[in-house]
């Protein structure tokens, strides 16, 4: 019998749902390859039922807050235990929109231009938006979520005053950015090498958390991106560049604007979803590699040090 993998997935943040459908996914890959697995809803006091059950490794299916934001990172870290995906520095320094943004500004990877709003006082965020010279249409979101939760285009100040006072009742701190039209181009690294770059063509205003996540939505997937060949490259080249940046390990996404011949980094997700409408899945399908044998490439790659 093959080593005990447990499986954390569930957890406390918005993608909870989510994380449980990576979850049960990535256990049925791994229990057809023949390793004993053990599922842990990762909220409550679930570190003592790590440290009973005493598994090989975690394979960390966990989304959003405490599960890809260096928290349980840490846990894993001090338990000795070997996880799949980033670690501590990189999952925090990801998770947070505007540190990695300075980062890959430093690096000369296009960001759109932005400001971190943390005063709740609805005027001065009007005048700080005048002040940065950003112009309507503009992007509001939390500063540390996934999944598109919280997120919100704003075309006028009646739109930006009702998402914003919607958003400070939660988050103290919320990213205002300026709206990239064009095209929604994600690629997938995996062992630090991009696999491809696929484009989303929603039908909803954007790839939000009901594009991602219901089949209703009906978004289309075009793999590979309709880019030319020099532009596809350019696009792999800044999501390696990218993981290698944060010093990610294991599997990342990227997600894209594409416009006016230019690629602006949205963020770049250490732990993207591995549901049925997921994308990386969808990207390593096209290069060849099936889903449960990316499961196995995950836990192989898995270490008590990231």
């Amino acid at each position: 019998m093959k080593n005990l993998i447990a499986v954390l997935m569930g957890g406390s943040s918005g993608e909870r749902e989510i994380s449980f459908l990576t979850g049960k996914a990535c256990s049925k890959a791994l229990k057809k390859k023949g390793y004993r697995v053990k599922e842990i809803d990762a909220k409550g006091n679930f570190v003592d039922k790590l440290k009973k059950l005493k598994p090989n490794l975690v394979f960390n299916a966990l989304h959003g807050k405490f599960g890809e934001d260096g928290f349980v990172q840490s846990v894993l870290e001090s338990l000795g235990v070997a996880y799949t995906h980033s670690g501590v520095l990189s999952s925090s320094l990801a998770m947070d929109k505007e540190l990695s943004r300075i980062i890959f500004k430093k690096s000369n990877i296009k960001v759109p231009k932005y400001f971190l709003f943390k005063n709740n006082l609805q005027r001065n965020l009007n005048k700080t938006i005048k002040t940065k010279k950003i112009k309507f249409p503009v992007v509001i979101k939390p500063v540390n979520e996934g999944s598109s939760l919280g997120v919100y285009i704003c075309k006028n100040k009646k739109q930006l005053i009702r998402n914003h006072n919607k958003l400070k009742k939660k988050y103290n701190q919320i990213l205002v950015e300026q709206y990239i039209p064009g095209k929604e181009i994600q690629v997938a690294v995996m062992n630090k090498k991009a696999l491809g770059a696929i484009e989303l063509i929603p039908s909803r205003e954007f790839y939000d958390y009901t594009a991602k996540y219901s089949s209703k939505a009906k978004t289309k997937h075009i793999m590979p991106a309709r880019l030319s060949e020099k532009k596809y490259k350019e696009v792999l080249l800044l999501a390696k560049r990218a993981h290698k940046i944060l010093r990610c390990r294991g599997i990342t996404r990227s997600d894209f604007r594409y416009f006016e011949e230019k690629f602006y980094l949205l963020e770049i997700n250490t732990q993207p979803g591995m549901t049925k409408l997921s994308l990386v899945p969808e990207i390593a399908n096209y290069c060849g590699i099936k889903f449960e044998d990316l499961v196995i490439w995950m836990i192989n790659d898995a270490s008590s040090s990231r």
